[in-house]
C-alpha cells in the first residue's frame, strides 16, 4: 500500500509540477507583434454614425470581436495633435510629458518651440537643412509604452513610427526607437536622431511615387453619392477648397490640384491613409515585424492623419468625411487581413483610438440656430493691449494667447517695475466680460478657481509651468479661436465633441467586450503595460482598464 500510495504521490507532484509549468509559462506569453491605431480627428461616434456601412472586416469587425472603452476621454486641454499622441504612449498629460501643445512657449526664453523640434538634428531623405527634418523627441519629457517595452527587452523589441505627420511618427515610439517616418513633398524622410540614411527598401518605396499614382485618378465617392448620410449637399459654404476660389465637388480632378499644390496635397485626401498602411506593410515585411528571433514582442505605431486634413478642410458634415472613413475602413480590413496571413489572426495586438475629436463648423451651428462663434484673438490681444497700456503705462505687456493661454512678458513686466498679479487681476475680469468666453483662471490658482471640477482638472492637467501661459480661457461650447474664417472645422476644447474618443482593443489576449465605466486616454498605455507584462511609463498617471483585463 505505501509503495502504491508513494508512487500516488510522485504521480501527483509530476502532473502539478507540469502543470505550474505550463501556467507559467502562460503567464509569460505575449503577441509577436502589437500595432498602434491613432486615427487622427476621429470622433467616438464615427464608430457608429457610418456602422451600417463599414465592411464585416474594418472598424466593425474591431467592434464585433474586440473590447471597447465606450466611454473614453482626453484628460486636459487643450485637445491637441501633438498632446494626444503623447499622452496615449506616456499615460501621462502635459502637466508632466511636457508636451504643451502642437506649438508652445518656452516660459525661461519667450521663444516659440514645435512640439518634434530639434534643431540639432538633420533632415535624412530631404536637403539636410531643410526644418521638415529638424525633428526627434528630445521635448517629451517622459518615456513612452514603446521605450519600455525596449528597456524591458534589453533593447530587442523592433519600435517603429509612420504618419504623415512627424509628430503622429516621432512622439509615439519615445527616445528608443529603431526608426519614424513621415511624409515630406509625397516622399518618407526620416532624422539623424534616427539613423544616418534612408533603408534601400524605403528609398524604394519613395520611387514608386504613390502619391502621384493615387492622385492622378482623382477623387470620387466609394458608392453612388445619393446614398451617402451627409446632411448638407456636396456643394456647401462650409467647405474649403484646395484652390482659392474652385469649388470642390465629387468627382474632384485630383491631377489637376496635384500640378498646383504638389505632391503633398494627397494628405488632404484619404489616399494619404491609403500610402501610410501601404508602408505599414512594406515595413512589415522588410523588418520582418512579428517574427523577433529574441521571441519578444515587437511594436508598430501608425497614426492616419488624413483624417484630420479632410476634417480641418471640409467639416463633420461634408461627404468627404463620410468617403474618408469608408475609405479607411476598406484599408483597414485590408490590413487586419494581411496581419492575419503574416503572422495568425490571434499572435498580435492591435488598439484603435485618436488624439482628438472635432467640432461641428461654428457657422454651421449659428445657421441652425445654434449657439457658437469665432473668438477673434487679432481682436482680442488689441483690446487686452489697449486695457494694459491705459493701465500700466507699458505696450506689449501680454506677448501671445496662443493655446488659449494669455502669455505675460515677464522680462518687460520686471524691467518696468511691475507687478505680474496686478496684471493678472486686472486681465481676468475684463477677459470674462469678453463674448464668447465662460471661464478665465490664473493658471497658477486653478485649483481654486470657480470652474467645474471637471473642466478644472482638465486645465490643470494641461498646465506645464515652463511651457505654457499665465491666464487659462474657457470658450462657450463650440466657439473656437479664429480670424471669422467660415470653412471647415477645428478642435483644442474641453467639451465632449473635442474630448470624447474612440477607443477599441483586438486581438491577443482581448476578449470580446464593452465598458461604459469613466476611461481616459492616458489608461491605454498602462493596460498595455499590464498585457505585455512591462512596467509603466516613468510619468503614468493612468489606470489600467480593469473590465478589459477582467473579461
Amino acid at each position: 500500500m505505501k509503495s502504491i500510495a508513494s508512487k500516488f504521490i510522485i504521480a501527483f507532484l509530476i502532473l502539478s509540477f507540469h502543470f505550474s509549468f505550463a501556467q507559467s509559462q502562460n503567464n509569460n506569453e505575449r503577441p509577436k507583434l502589437v500595432v498602434g491605431l491613432v486615427v487622427d480627428q476621429m470622433r467616438w461616434d464615427y464608430l457608429y454614425k457610418f456602422y451600417d456601412r463599414y465592411s464585416e472586416d474594418g472598424f466593425k469587425r474591431m467592434l464585433n470581436e474586440g473590447f471597447t472603452a465606450e466611454n473614453t476621454f482626453i484628460p486636459y486641454v487643450p485637445t491637441f495633435t501633438g498632446i494626444g499622441h503623447s499622452t496615449i504612449y506616456t499615460g501621462s498629460v502635459p502637466a508632466i510629458h511636457g508636451i504643451a501643445g502642437n506649438n508652445f512657449y518656452i516660459r525661461e526664453t519667450q521663444t516659440t518651440m514645435y512640439c518634434a523640434q530639434d534643431d540639432s538634428v538633420t533632415g535624412i531623405g530631404l536637403d539636410a537643412n531643410s526644418k521638415a527634418g529638424k525633428m526627434s523627441p528630445r521635448n517629451l519629457l517622459t518615456s513612452t509604452i514603446t521605450d519600455e517595452l525596449k528597456l524591458s527587452t534589453d533593447f530587442k523589441s523592433k519600435v517603429i513610427g509612420i504618419s504623415l505627420k512627424d509628430r503622429g511618427a516621432i512622439l509615439p515610439v519615445g527616445h528608443f526607437a529603431d526608426a519614424a517616418y513621415w511624409m515630406v513633398d509625397g516622399d518618407w524622410v526620416s532624422s539623424s536622431f534616427y539613423m544616418d540614411e534612408l533603408p534601400k527598401y524605403i528609398k524604394d518605396f519613395n520611387k514608386k511615387d504613390l502619391a502621384t499614382n493615387y492622385l492622378k485618378n482623382g477623387w470620387d465617392t466609394m458608392y453612388p453619392i445619393e446614398t451617402y448620410f451627409n446632411y448638407l449637399s456636396d456643394d456647401n459654404p462650409y467647405e474649403g477648397s484646395y484652390i482659392q476660389g474652385e469649388k470642390v465637388n465629387f468627382p474632384i480632378k485630383m491631377s489637376e490640384i496635384l500640378k498646383k499644390n504638389g505632391k503633398d496635397v494627397v494628405k488632404s485626401t484619404p489616399f494619404g491613409n491609403t500610402i501610410t498602411l501601404d508602408l505599414a506593410k512594406e515595413i512589415m515585411e522588410k523588418e520582418n515585424m512579428g517574427s523577433n528571433p529574441a521571441n519578444v514582442p515587437d511594436f508598430l505605431a501608425i497614426s492616419l492623419s488624413s483624417t484630420d486634413y479632410v476634417g480641418h478642410q471640409f467639416a463633420i458634415n461634408s461627404a468627404k468625411i463620410e468617403d474618408t472613413y469608408l475609405r479607411l475602413d476598406k484599408d483597414l480590413a485590408d490590413f487586419f487581413n494581411y496581419l492575419d496571413q503574416k503572422l495568425g489572426k490571434d499572435n498580435y495586438l492591435v488598439f484603435l483610438s485618436s488624439d482628438h475629436g472635432a467640432a461641428h463648423n461654428p457657422q454651421f451651428i449659428l445657421d441652425q440656430k445654434g449657439n457658437g462663434g469665432y473668438l477673434l484673438t487679432k481682436d482680442m490681444s488689441e483690446a487686452i493691449d489697449n486695457k494694459l497700456k491705459a493701465e500700466f503705462g507699458v505696450s506689449n505687456l501680454v506677448y501671445s494667447t496662443r493655446n488659449y493661454q494669455v502669455h505675460l512678458d515677464h522680462k518687460l513686466i520686471e524691467k518696468n517695475n511691475l507687478d505680474a498679479e496686478k496684471i493678472k487681476a486686472s486681465l481676468i475680469p475684463f477677459l470674462k466680460n469678453q463674448k464668447g468666453i465662460s471661464f478665465v483662471a490664473d493658471m497658477e490658482k486653478l485649483a481654486q478657481s470657480s470652474i467645474p471640477e471637471k473642466i478644472k482638472t482638465m486645465a490643470i492637467n494641461g498646465y506645464n509651468y515652463k511651457r505654457s501661459g499665465d491666464i487659462q480661457i474657457i470658450l462657450d461650447p463650440q466657439w473656437y479661436d479664429g480670424y471669422g474664417h467660415t470653412t471647415g472645422t477645428t478642435h483644442g476644447s474641453w467639451n465632449p465633441y473635442d474630448s470624447h474618443i474612440p477607443l477599441v482593443f483586438m486581438g491577443w489576449g482581448i476578449k470580446p467586450g464593452r465598458t461604459v465605466a469613466p476611461t481616459y486616454m492616458s489608461d491605454i498605455a498602462p493596460t498595455l503595460s499590464v498585457l505585455l507584462k512591462i512596467s509603466q511609463p516613468s510619468g503614468n498617471i493612468g489606470n489600467p482598464i480593469k473590465d478589459l483585463l477582467d473579461n
